[in-house]
């Protein structure tokens, strides 16, 4: 065994390629809405209650912690869909190349920005 190896244990400098940030992005993207699902499931149950806790529940959004977690939850789907479908296309065929792959990772990220910019407009 090769002791002598080089140990870079300082996670600061690595530099990780931008198919690699898409898809570490994705992953959290797609945690964020698995535990982001309680919360949307928690409002569909008190705005099917009855119509007083409806009231309470469009009252309780007004709030700038109700509309963060709101956006937050609307950004993790929007970058999920968008990397999904990146997804989607590669199974096709297109994109499975090393520069379809770059290619494709900076327009997700893009288009991702783009619908997480339009998420923060439409919520606050």
């Amino acid at each position: 065994m090769n002791s002598n190896r080089p140990k870079n244990l300082d996670l600061t400098t690595i530099q990780l390629p931008v198919t690699a940030k898409a898809s570490i992005l994705h992953r959290i993207a797609g945690i964020g809405l698995f535990f982001g699902m309680a919360f949307v499931l928690a409002a569909l149950d008190m705005t099917l209650a009855s119509e007083e806790s409806f009231n309470q529940f469009k009252e309780c959004l007004q709030s700038p912690v109700a509309k963060l977690i709101t956006w937050g939850i609307l950004s993790a789907l929007g970058y999920h869909f968008v990397a999904g479908i990146k997804h989607l296309l590669m199974d096709m065929g297109i994109g499975e190349t090393l520069e379809g792959g770059r290619t494709g990772s900076i327009i997700t990220l893009v288009l991702g920005g783009l619908m997480i910019v339009l998420a923060g407009v439409w919520v606050w």
